[in-house]
């Protein structure tokens, strides 16, 4: 499958600002204000796991991880940066890098599930997508 194939899966959509790209993923914002949130969504159809990727889109992928969290820890000075690929309530592969500090709600337990999402006022969201853009840029 060619990435002209590639479809957001409309939850991540729903939940999410598109950042931009990096030359494998699609980079998402969740709009949660709770939570320094980002998501990386390799632009493959039909990928689930990690493991389905080619080995070049897999070594990709690593790469722009490190990415992801050297952009958070610039971009919130988080306590502690969260990786994961769940993929239990949406299939489509997907990577959340979370920041997280120990005075965040839901500390030390997982963001998910945890209350209602709080998503960001218009105008800090537009700020914050802009700052992350330029650090995903500068990196």
């Amino acid at each position: 499958m060619t990435e002209s194939e590639f479809v957001l899966d409309p939850r991540l959509s729903a939940d999410t600002v598109h950042l931009g790209d990096l030359a494998l993923s699609r980079v998402l914002l969740m709009d949660d204000a709770r939570f320094p949130w980002l998501i990386l969504v390799p632009r493959r159809a039909g990928v689930s796991e990690i493991t389905d990727l080619a080995e070049p889109d897999s070594a990709a992928l690593w790469q722009e991880i490190r990415l992801a969290t050297g952009v958070m820890q610039e971009l919130a000075k988080p306590d502690k940066v969260n990786v994961g690929a769940l993929g239990n309530m949406v299939p489509q592969l997907h990577v959340h890098v979370i920041g997280r500090f120990r005075s965040d709600p839901a500390w030390p337990g997982p963001v998910w599930g945890f209350e209602t999402r709080t998503p960001y006022p218009l105008h800090a969201r537009a700020q914050l997508a802009e700052r992350a853009g330029s650090l995903f840029a500068a990196a």
